[in-house]
């Protein structure tokens, strides 16, 4: 690892938990790639680009945009030390027997496809350097199928074994992989979306920030391939 700050590149970075992990990290030094879909939202969510943090517009479903961050990230920074594959997201679905196949891509790619392709740019990278972290987010609801949820459940489950599989293939050269596997995270979206529900219960950005953290750390240098549940109170 990077003897002085190391380079963190986030996905969905412009989101509340990405904000919440950029923060973190940014509060004890590193350096930051910043990834989201749109460089306005990038400037919405933290200002300006500095020389300590970096703006990587990507549509994380073109490896060829994923590529070019990679690559800007190395010619600015000269290494990537940490990857945190922050970018997914929650939808509703229909009963198993009634999954379109427009719901069942929807998941499947905002949830798994784009860890593959940050994968696929960044772990040669890690191994050239003689190691990195990776960080994912998977879903403690995918640890059983859910009602309306199919397509969900099983697009985060595919994180998780993702996440044992690279950690199987890439732990002898220094490269831990983990994920974290957050229950509901209090976030206006989700106050909004279940009003009647108890936010106190459920998981801040800023916790699940500071495990990520954790799992980015050297602390954690004896943790691979683990799916580790913040669940807060729920």
């Amino acid at each position: 690892m990077s003897a002085g700050p190391r380079v963190v590149m986030l996905t969905g970075a412009a989101g509340n938990l990405g904000r919440a992990v950029a923060s973190a990290f940014g509060a004890v030094g590193e350096r930051l790639v910043l990834v989201d879909l749109k460089s306005e939202a990038l400037s919405k969510a933290f200002g300006k680009e500095t020389p300590n943090q970096m703006f990587g517009p990507a549509d994380l479903m073109r490896q060829a945009d994923v590529d070019g961050v990679v690559q800007a990230a190395l010619q600015r920074f000269g290494r990537i030390d940490v990857l945190c594959n922050l970018a997914g997201g929650f939808r509703m679905g229909e009963a198993v027997h009634e999954t379109s196949d427009e719901s069942w891509a929807f998941l499947l790619d905002l949830n798994a496809r784009t860890l593959l392709r940050t994968a696929h740019a960044v772990v040669p990278v890690m191994l050239a350097q003689g190691g990195g972290r990776i960080v994912n987010v998977g879903a403690a609801s995918a640890g059983k199928g859910l009602a309306q949820m199919g397509a969900y459940v099983a697009s985060k489950s595919v994180v998780s074994r993702l996440t044992e599989s690279m950690s199987a293939e890439l732990r002898g050269q220094g490269i831990n992989v983990n994920c974290v596997l957050p229950s509901i995270i209090d976030t206006p979206e989700n106050r909004k979306a279940m009003p009647d529900a108890d936010p106190a219960r459920w998981v801040t950005p800023e916790a699940l920030a500071d495990v990520i953290v954790f799992l980015a750390s050297g602390a954690a240098r004896a943790v691979h391939g683990a799916s580790l549940p913040v669940t807060g109170l729920s």
